[in-house]
């Protein structure tokens, strides 16, 4: 990408002083940190946007405002900073609202800037004139509108300290005509929180709960990651001697080769994870909301511990509770409250000492059973899966069997690797097979659940982390939503590698029809030409791999050329059309049909 920031300065004007409401807008970003902001030219932020270059700050653009965002919750994740977002007024903006959502159920501090259509237009229905703020009151942590131009730099400021201090988006609303004018402003110096452990009486209660506990398990979850407090979950999991297990889809939250790593909970986890937090007596949640899409029954197990004592820490006192019945709660930092328990229980005799060695013979146990059954589960074995399996082999063509390539990507990772998934059926069953030994890692649509997720979002911390190898996972239907970014990483040069498994097929939905309307497909067939080739026609390369002695080399040879040559690779994988489980079996009922017309339809 062309770098049309050198000779900039990133030094803050300070006290009051004469500019305009633009240049109080790009300096409050200065102060911030700003270095990238993800989205589409518009003329309604032009003028401001005419300064970018020389405050220090590069604007990304993208194909498509949806795309935008997902960059900027990437970017935010990866380096902990403010992911950014931009674009032209009213359709501009209401394209960003997906990944908005998804930015704020992944707890990633991403600002929106939203120009508004200008004020004396209000209300008159002119072009491109949407009310903006209502679009976002349910995905943003706050608003704020510039409602005067004299405003503008107090709440650029507040809408960049409140996604760090709310751990979440927040919206700034600009009407077009307020960024020009003269104003007497001083730059606000970001207010950054310092959080603490907690209360003394609820970090004592927990303490004296762990010290009762025969049998405790930690769950680490992505508030661990947010606030870099890995050494410290793992700490206070060595006092307790305790399995450690990650909330679903923060799989990065403690390292894979720790002997205490147990793997995720929740759609497709790991069987040693929720059999191990099956038999606690004492839970600790440390930074997790215990959402409910992550602790739902799996592989035929119901496996939450109902009559274990959980300690929940989180950073927002909204979620103790919310979801599981707890013993402690406990808001604070999961580091801080992390170190503060393993104080309290330094020195102490703990009961969990006396069972340390038979817990973790357990543990071991637990976990070479799971890794033996992932290694000896080469393909479905459901009745449809089978059916499948057997009419592909009368094809042309050679097809390969998901699981057995997710394990073949899975031993090709590089070190440093970060992953996206996107949603879908192939890219859930990953959460089995995905491991890492750092935070900031892994990033998933998270409950939101929206196609067109991972490849945008792993430009965006491609873009934070340059340094790191950047791999996205979709399926052929979430691909094709938002495939056309390969032009945003080919065209400024932010490579990174796509793994596309290609079944032809809606497969999460699809299972649906199966297990619950009698193989009545509707619109779920997906019948499309190369992925590769299109990759190809953006400016990527292109490989198809239908060999599975060929899904590691090619997986590696990707990374190898993006990490040395800076090239952008779609990896086709050519995958069976078998189904894993379904998202939730409590999701759906048997159909009952009473109208004649319907009568079969059951």
């Amino acid at each position: 990408m062309t770098d049309n920031t050198e000779g900039t300065s990133r030094a803050v004007v300070s006290g009051q002083q004469r500019m305009t409401p633009s240049e109080a807008f790009v300096e409050t970003m200065v102060a911030n940190d700003v270095t990238d902001i993800f989205g589409i030219m518009g003329s309604a932020f032009m003028d401001a946007m005419d300064i970018f270059a020389p405050a220090g700050i590069r604007l990304v653009p993208v194909v498509h405002e949806q795309g935008a965002g997902h960059m900027a919750d990437g970017y935010a994740r990866v380096s902990g900073r403010h992911g950014v977002v931009i674009g032209q007024n009213g359709p501009g903006i209401s394209n960003c609202v997906t990944s908005i959502a998804a930015a704020y159920w992944a707890h990633s501090p991403v600002v929106i800037v939203t120009p508004e259509a200008g004020t004396m237009g209000t209300g008159l229905g002119g072009f491109q004139e949407a009310n903006q703020l209502p679009m976002f009151q349910e995905f943003t942590k706050y608003q704020g509108h510039v409602n005067n131009p004299a405003r503008m730099a107090e709440y650029t400021g507040r809408c960049f300290d409140r996604a760090l201090s709310e751990i979440g988006p927040t919206q700034l609303n600009i009407p077009r005509d307020h960024f020009y004018g003269e104003v007497t402003t001083e730059i606000p110096q970001p207010g950054r929180l310092d959080r603490g452990p907690g209360g003394e009486q609820s970090l004592s209660e927990a303490a004296e709960l762990l010290a009762e506990a025969e049998f405790p398990v930690v769950i680490s979850g992505g508030g661990v990651v947010m606030a870099d407090a890995v050494d410290e979950c793992r700490q206070l999991a060595e006092r307790l001697g305790a399995p450690v297990v990650n909330s679903y889809l923060h799989n990065d939250s403690f390292p894979a080769s720790h002997p205490q790593w147990c793997g995720p909970l929740g759609y497709q986890g790991s069987k040693a994870a929720m059999k191990l937090i099956s038999q606690a007596d004492v839970v600790v949640a440390l930074g997790t909301r215990l959402g409910p899409f992550g602790t739902l029954p799996q592989h035929g197990l119901d496996y939450w511990p109902t009559n274990a004592k959980i300690i929940q820490v989180d950073a927002d006192h909204k979620m103790l509770g919310l979801v599981k019945k707890i013993a402690v709660g406990i808001c604070g930092d999961a580091g801080a409250a992390a170190t503060a328990l393993s104080e309290r229980l330094s020195g102490r005799e703990l009961a969990c000492d006396t069972t340390r060695e038979q817990r973790w013979a357990t543990m071991r146990a637990e976990k070479a059973a799971w890794e033996t059954e992932l290694d000896e589960w080469t393909h479905e074995t459901d009745p449809y899966s089978l059916d499948m399996i057997a009419e592909q082999e009368q094809e042309e063509g050679n097809w390969l069997h998901p699981r057995q390539v997710l394990r073949e990507l899975e031993r090709a990772m590089p070190e440093e690797v970060m992953v996206s998934t996107d949603i879908g059926n192939i890219n859930s069953v990953a959460n089995s097979y995905l491991r890492f030994e750092r935070p900031r890692s892994f990033f998933a649509p998270m409950s939101f659940g929206n196609c067109g997720y991972a490849l945008p979002t792993i430009i965006g911390a491609k873009a934070a982390a340059p340094e790191r190898p950047a791999i996205a996972y979709a399926g052929d239907g979430a691909w094709a939503m938002s495939m056309g970014e390969i032009m945003t990483a080919v065209r400024h040069d932010i490579p990174v590698t796509a793994v596309v498994f290609h079944n032809r097929q809606w497969g999460a939905e699809k299972k649906n029809q199966v297990d619950f309307y009698n193989r009545r497909f509707i619109a779920e067939e997906l019948e499309t030409d190369s992925f590769a080739k299109i990759g190809q026609a953006m400016g990527a390369e292109g490989v198809v791999v239908d060999k599975l002695d060929e899904v590691g080399p090619a997986l590696q040879q990707a990374v190898e050329r993006q990490m040395n040559e800076g090239v952008t690779t779609v990896v086709e994988i050519m995958c069976t059309r078998e189904l894993g489980d379904p998202f939730r079996r409590d999701a759906l009922r048997k159909p009952v049909r009473y109208l004649d017309k319907y009568k079969d339809y059951v």
